[in-house]
């Protein structure tokens, strides 16, 4: 027996169902929203100041290629939440009958109350069909999809053209609407219920749901000056416009409205590709770069409160941390400012496990989905895994630097008919079936993905390989969308 199933069997063994609440390990979900798995001092990016996510990163072990399965919407989050919550595959999901697994007590808090979990969830939630009090014990400030944004937030800024919009201005509302910032407001409700909970022996799952660093990307001015604009590096993939992105969807998409005197839909942008001017210039990436590290850094020091509060409980040693966000996002790379594409800025936040039989300071490189969180909680608590969930728990990586993911292939998607993507060993293809368009990048050589590989001849086995594995893919996740049709020549 290792050190980690040693330390779960002490946790779960016990007489009498008191005793067994008693020794189950306490779990706490910090979940973050649009966050890129680059954005952390410790994992790489020296130019981020992160203090307590470094933290945890050196006490417990990051999974460095952890992926979203992708949206049926541009609200990425909406889809990535929910199968998150379900423990559903990205389709499966999108048609899963949310009340009814709310009624069937088969959602993810639902499960762990079950099992003797005192359950507690404060911030975004952003799953309209599943209330969050029917789901948790507690709720405390249940958060929108995003703060409101203004018209002065987006396409800006201009160089050379006063700014009308700023990152610490309370009039612009949005995190300072009802006069405290959102991020902060969590952290008071988080540290509170950590208080109470010292008081009782019964274990407790808390959901705390930042929406930092979404936009309206909002701090006070000391963390924005942290970050001179002048000092911000740009992404080395830095692109002043993407060649495909009005078949991909990222450019001028379909109102959610016809107009009036015409009955079509009426084209509008792409709300998060509106944030910065077309084309992209350095200077809107810098800025706009330079209020993302700013949220991120208040974020965290958020997240430093309530780590705090849990050390002052005498609980920390019982207790799983899970620090991750729902997808991560685009600042300029590939010329994009959204979480609506198949890149790796995009498809991938950060994940960083930390608790009783977690090695200290590890890397796990084996590509796996975020929601593999789902069914590890599940493992941790001695809760029974529902044969509908499709994600694997990430358990057998704690001690294992060797293990392998349960997910022979990575799968993404993007809307109904705009992006697929299938990742395979180091091999990625993406497919624009609007544009008729595939491409290829060997991520083991190219992790930036700026070297399409596509179109090379000595690559044309490859495409058609990782093609068929896509469309394979596509059956196991009740994909309905014909690539075949669109690209006859791989089939």
């Amino acid at each position: 027996m290792n050190i980690f199933q040693s330390v779960i069997a002490i946790l779960l063994i016990a007489g009498t169902t008191a005793n067994a609440d008693e020794t189950r390990p306490n779990i706490l979900f910090v979940f973050a929203d649009d966050q890129c798995y680059d954005t952390i001092g410790e994992l790489g990016n020296p130019e981020v100041h992160t203090p307590n996510l470094d933290r945890l990163a050196r006490e417990g072990t990051a999974f460095t290629n952890a992926y979203n399965m992708g949206s049926w919407t541009g609200a990425v989050c909406i889809a990535s939440r929910t199968m998150m919550v379900t423990g559903r595959s990205v389709w499966n999901a999108k048609d899963a009958k949310l009340p009814n697994l709310a009624r069937s007590r088969q959602s993810w808090p639902q499960l762990l109350h079950d099992v003797g979990y005192e359950t507690y969830m404060a911030g975004k939630w952003h799953i309209g069909r599943m209330k969050t009090t029917d789901v948790f014990d507690h709720v405390a400030h249940e958060r929108p999809g995003m703060p409101n944004q203004t018209n002065e937030g987006y396409d800006r800024p201009v160089e050379g053209q006063p700014d009308k919009w700023s990152p610490s201005d309370p009039k612009f509302a949005g995190y300072w609407k009802g006069g405290k910032h959102w991020s902060e407001v969590l952290a008071d409700d988080a540290t509170g219920f950590l208080e109470d909970a010292a008081k009782r022996d019964k274990p407790f799952f808390m959901y705390l749901a930042f929406n930092a660093p979404h936009d309206p990307r909002q701090s006070p001015q000391r963390f924005v000056d942290m970050y001179p604009q002048q000092e911000i590096k740009l992404p080395e993939n830095f692109q002043v416009e993407y060649p495909f992105k009005q078949e991909m969807g990222c450019y001028q998409v379909p109102a959610s409205k016809a107009a009036h005197n015409t009955g079509k839909p009426r084209l509008i942008f792409q709300r998060d590709e509106h944030l910065a001017p077309w084309p992209r210039t350095p200077y809107s990436v810098r800025v706009n770069r330079q209020e993302y590290y700013a949220i991120i850094s208040h974020m965290d020091e958020q997240i430093g409160r309530i780590l705090d509060a849990l050390d002052r409980t005498g609980k920390r040693d019982s207790t799983y941390i899970v620090f991750t966000a729902d997808h991560g996002l685009a600042c300029g790379q590939h010329g994009l400012m959204g979480k609506q594409n198949m890149y790796e800025h995009s498809m991938k936040p950060p994940l960083i496990m930390v608790g009783p039989g977690i090695e200290p300071g590890q890397r796990r490189d084996a590509p796996v989905y975020l929601q593999d969180i789902m069914p590890t909680t599940l493992e941790l608590a001695g809760a029974e895994k529902p044969e509908e969930v499709f994600f694997e728990s990430l358990v057998p990586f704690f001690q294992d630097s060797n293990a392998s993911s349960r997910h022979d292939a990575i799968y993404g998607c993007y809307a109904e008919d705009l992006q697929r993507m299938v990742r395979v060993d180091n091999w990625k293809l993406i497919v624009y079936p609007q544009a008729k368009v595939v491409r290829m990048y060997d991520l083991g050589h190219d992790p930036l993905e700026q070297n399409d590989l596509a179109k090379d001849p000595q690559h044309k086995n490859r495409v058609a390989e990782l093609f068929q594995r896509l469309i394979q893919l596509q059956r196991d996740m009740n994909d309905d969308l014909d690539l075949a049709s669109f690209f006859p020549d791989l089939t």
